[in-house]
C-alpha cells in the first residue's frame, strides 16, 4: 500500500494529524497533493501541551511539517479492496519484462549485436 494512494483514499474522511512541534490537527481531508501538503475542512487544533483548543473553519498544512497521520480504518480496508482488485485484473505473466529484448540481451549470439560486434566493436 502507497501513502499517497492511501491519503487520496481518505480524501473526504476524518483524520488526526500531528505535527512535528506536537500540535494535532482533527478535520475532514478536502485534498492531498503528491508533496503531502493537505487541505483540512471543520478543523480543532490542539497545542503541543493539551491545555489549548482552537477551531477553525479550514486548514493548510504543509507535508513537510507532517510526523504522522492517522486515518479511519475503513479508509486502510476501502484501499487494501482497491489494491486486491487491481492485483486480480493483472495478467499472471512473467512479470515486467526484461528491458530491451529476451533474457540474454537481446542483441545475438554473443550479446553484443550481429558480427560488427555492435558499439563498433571489432567482432569475432
Amino acid at each position: 500500500m502507497l501513502p499517497l494512494s492511501l491519503l487520496k483514499t481518505a480524501q473526504g474522511h476524518a483524520v488526526l494529524v500531528e505535527l512535528k512541534t506536537g500540535e494535532t490537527y482533527n478535520g475532514h481531508m478536502v485534498m492531498c497533493d503528491t508533496w503531502m501538503n493537505i487541505h483540512l475542512r471543520e478543523v480543532i487544533c490542539t497545542s503541543k501541551d493539551g491545555d489549548r483548543f482552537w477551531r477553525m473553519p479550514e486548514a493548510y498544512i504543509r507535508g513537510n511539517t507532517i510526523k504522522y497521520i492517522r486515518v479511519p480504518d475503513e479508509v486502510i480496508d476501502k484501499v487494501q479492496e482497491e489494491n486486491f482488485r487491481r492485483d486480480e485484473k493483472r495478467p499472471a505473466s512473467g512479470g515486467r519484462g526484461r528491458g530491451r529484448g529476451g533474457a540474454f540481451g537481446g542483441r545475438g549470439e554473443g550479446g553484443r549485436g550481429g558480427p560488427e560486434g555492435g558499439r563498433g566493436g571489432r567482432g569475432v
